[in-house]
């Protein structure tokens, strides 16, 4: 039984960082954090392209734009929602979140998110550099990891492809 798994390898793949103004505080740490991640496991920086939109609620539609380019390998969406007084958060965090889903199952390429939503601005913080971490680096070595795992799985079905056709011409 074949098993496949991917590696974070960036090198010779072009990656998009689509990101969130709102909030520009967590979220420019997030998409430093994902640009990091990616030279830092080859990709050139020359082919990681940084997107900025107005807020949450605007990265299903950047994402969906760029994957439809036939320019990347990869796309990461970064953003960051605070819980407000309001139900806002559930909407706009919810529906950003299955938009950009969507948008990746759409155009079958790679999407990873690296959306927080947190209480507050604190949670924000110890995600995007904090004690938690970065999850903008976190998205972006999904991003890579998926981005080779659907290039080893097209090859396996290259290659079963070939080899039916080669059975076939053969007979």
């Amino acid at each position: 039984m074949p098993e496949f798994v991917g590696t974070p390898s960036g090198e010779g793949r072009r990656f998009a960082v689509v990101a969130s103004r709102f909030n520009e505080t967590i979220t420019q740490k997030l998409a430093e954090g994902a640009v990091d991640a990616f030279t830092r496991h080859g990709a050139a920086f020359d082919d990681v392209d940084v997107i900025w939109v107005p807020g949450a609620w605007e990265l299903p539609a950047a994402v969906r734009h760029v994957l439809a380019s036939g320019r990347y390998d990869a796309a990461v969406a970064i953003g960051a929602v605070v819980r407000g007084e309001t139900p806002h958060f559930d909407i706009v965090a919810g529906e950003a979140a299955r938009g950009v889903a969507d948008a990746g199952a759409e155009y079958d390429v790679p999407v990873t998110l690296g959306l927080l939503t947190t209480d507050d601005m604190a949670q924000a913080e110890a995600r995007a550099g904090g004690a938690h971490g970065n999850k903008g680096w976190d998205a972006a070595m999904a991003a890579m990891e998926m981005a080779d795992l659907f290039a080893m799985l097209d090859s396996a079905a290259e290659a079963e492809g070939e080899l039916a056709g080669g059975d076939e011409d053969a007979g």
